[in-house]
C-alpha cells in the first residue's frame, strides 16, 4: 500500500525537468521526421508513437514509486536471470537492424531488451555492491563483480551492440567508486580494459582479425579521427552534424526552417544525430537550453543519491546518473565529432520506445529513492 505521506518528499523539480525535456523532444522530433514523412502519411507518425511511450514511461514511473526500493532485495535474482533470458532470446529469435541484432518482434512493436538490461544491472549490482558494503578493498574482491557484469555485457557485445557495452561499463565503474571501490584499483581496470580493447583494435585493422567488431562498427570508431578522409563514406555522417550545428549561429534558422534537416542530409536525425537539428533549428542558445535542463537533471540525481537513507539507494541513484551522464557525453560528442559514433541515443529525445521507456524507469527509481530518503514515524 502507498503512503500519501511520502508525496511531501516528491521530487517535483526532476519531475518536472524530465517533462520538459520530453516535450522538447517531441517538438524537435516532429520536425525530424516532418519532411520524411512530407511525400505521404501522417507526418506526425513518429511524434504520437514517441508519446505514447512516454505516456507509457509516466505509468512505469507510477507504479515504481508503489515499490519500495528496499524490496528490490527481495527480487533481484529474478530480475538478473530475467534479464540474461531475454538477451539470449534476442540470440534467437531476435530481428537485425542496423548491423545489430537487438530486437524482438512484438506485434508491431520492437522491444530492445538491452535498452532494459541498462536498468535491470543498475537494480541487480546495486543489491549485489550494497551486501558487500565495506567488502570491496581488496583487488580480488572485485572479480565476482567481473562475472556479475561480464555474462550480460558479453550476450550485448555479441549482438553485436557496442553503444550499449561502452553504457554498461560507465554503469560498472560508476557504482564501483561509490560502493568503496580503491581508485587505483579502478584505475588498474580502465588501463587494462583501455589496453585489452586497443589490442583488438589493433589486431583487426592491421592484422585482419574478424571478430568482434563488423567492419562499420571499426569505421565508425576511426572516423571521427577524420571524417574528411572518406566525406561520402564513413566519414558522412559526421561530416553533415558539423554542418548542421554550424549552420544553426546563435539563435538558429528557426523550427523546421534546417535545410540539412528538411532535405535529409542530416543522417539519422530522428535518432542519434537529433542534437544535431536541435543546433540548427534553435541555434547555440537552443543547445544551451537543452543543456540546461540535463545539468539541472543530473544536479537533482547526484542529490538524491548524497541524501539517500542508505546504501542500496545511493547506489541506484548513482547508476541512473552514471547511465545518464554517459549518454549525453557520447552521443552529443559524437554529433560534434570529438567521439566515436557508437549508437547510443539521446536521453528522453532519440525516438525509440524502448529507450524512452527505460529512462523513464530510471527516472521513477530516482523519484523512489528520493521520496523514502527520511525514515517514516508513526
Amino acid at each position: 500500500m502507498f503512503d500519501r505521506r511520502l508525496i511531501k518528499n516528491f521530487d517535483f523539480t526532476l519531475f518536472v525537468t524530465t517533462v520538459l525535456i520530453v516535450i522538447y523532444g517531441l517538438v524537435i522530433l516532429s520536425s525530424a521526421t516532418n519532411a520524411t514523412m512530407a511525400r505521404g502519411g501522417d507526418n506526425l507518425v513518429y511524434v504520437k508513437k514517441q508519446a505514447l511511450w512516454f505516456l507509457i514511461g509516466l505509468a512505469a514511473i507510477g507504479v515504481t514509486l508503489k515499490i519500495d526500493y528496499t524490496g528490490f532485495t527481495k527480487y533481484a535474482k529474478a530480475i538478473y536471470v530475467l534479464n540474461i533470458a531475454l538477451l539470449l532470446a534476442v540470440r534467437f529469435v531476435g530481428e537485425e537492424q542496423k548491423g545489430a541484432q537487438s530486437w524482438i518482434p512484438i506485434g508491431p512493436f520492437y522491444l530492445q531488451p538491452s535498452e532494459f538490461a541498462k536498468i535491470a544491472m543498475i537494480v541487480t549490482f546495486a543489491v549485489y555492491l550494497a551486501r558487500r558494503e565495506g567488502k570491496l578493498d581488496r583487488f580480488m574482491d572485485l572479480v565476482p563483480t567481473f562475472i556479475f557484469f561480464g555474462i550480460p555485457m558479453l550476450l550485448i557485445i555479441l549482438q553485436p551492440d557496442l553503444g550499449t557495452a561502452l553504457v554498461f561499463i560507465a554503469i560498472y565503474f560508476g557504482m564501483l567508486f561509490v560502493a568503496g571501490a580503491r581508485p587505483k584499483h579502478l584505475i588498474i581496470l580502465i588501463l587494462t580494459g583501455a589496453l585489452l580493447v586497443g589490442g583488438i583494435l589493433t589486431a583487426q585493422l592491421v592484422f585482419g582479425l574478424e571478430k568482434p567488431l563488423k567492419p562499420h562498427q571499426l569505421d565508425r570508431l576511426t572516423t571521427f579521427v577524420n571524417p574528411y578522409k572518406d566525406p561520402r563514406g564513413t566519414g558522412y555522417h559526421v561530416i553533415q552534424s558539423l554542418v548542421s550545428l554550424g549552420s544553426g549561429g546563435l539563435w538558429g534558422k528557426g523550427l523546421y526552417q534546417g535545410s540539412q534537416t528538411r532535405l535529409n542530409f542530416l543522417p539519422e536525425q530522428k535518432n542519434d544525430f537529433i542534437f544535431s537539428v536541435v543546433g540548427e533549428e534553435f541555434g547555440f542558445i537552443g543547445a544551451l537550453v537543452l543543456l540546461l535542463l540535463f545539468y539541472i537533471f543530473v544536479i537533482r540525481g547526484i542529490k538524491i543519491a548524497m541524501g539517500s537513507k542508505d546504501m542500496l539507494g545511493t547506489l541506484l541513484a548513482t547508476g541512473i546518473v552514471s547511465m545518464i551522464v554517459f549518454h549525453l557525453l557520447v552521443n552529443i560528442g559524437m554529433t560534434a565529432g570529438i567521439m566515436p559514433i557508437t549508437g547510443i541515443p539521446l536521453p528522453f529525445f532519440s525516438y525509440g520506445g524502448s529507450s524512452m521507456l527505460s529512462n523513464m524507469i530510471g527516472v521513477g527509481i530516482l523519484l523512489n529513492v528520493y521520496m523514502r530518503r527520511q525514515v517514516l514515524t508513526f
